[in-house]
């Protein structure tokens, strides 16, 4: 099965860039639909983006639109988060997750979660 690491998290600016990835092992990427989620403080679980076993990606949207990236790098086994323009309300946990269903956006579907990295937006 596959197993699931998030890195680069941290204490980042309002304004600034932040990188996370989430390094897979065990199976390959292309072969799962891999999904970024973020649950801040006392909120639900909320999508941000994916990436599907075909390569095509699903853009965030709302709030994070137009900031956020979903891309991955198969040759490293490893999906990124490009994260632009932070803002406070970006403070959450990110978690990564595969998932051999179709859906993407929908958590309930995804089987294999990464145990989160902490996000801090402040200056």
């Amino acid at each position: 099965q596959v197993q699931l690491v998030e890195s680069g998290g941290g204490l980042a600016q309002p304004g600034g860039p932040l990188k996370l990835s989430c390094a897979a092992s065990g199976a390959s990427i292309g072969r799962y639909t891999m999904g970024w989620f973020r649950q801040a403080a006392g909120k639900e679980r909320e999508f941000v983006g994916g990436v599907r076993w075909s390569g095509s990606t699903v853009a965030p949207t709302g709030s994070m639109k137009g900031r956020f990236t979903i891309s991955r790098e198969l040759a490293k086994n490893t999906v990124y988060l490009q994260m632009n323009s932070l803002k406070p309300e970006d403070t959450a946990v990110y978690y990564c997750a595969a998932t051999r269903n179709v859906q993407v956006s929908n958590s309930d579907f995804y089987n294999y979660w990464g145990p989160g990295t902490q996000v801090t937006v402040s200056s």
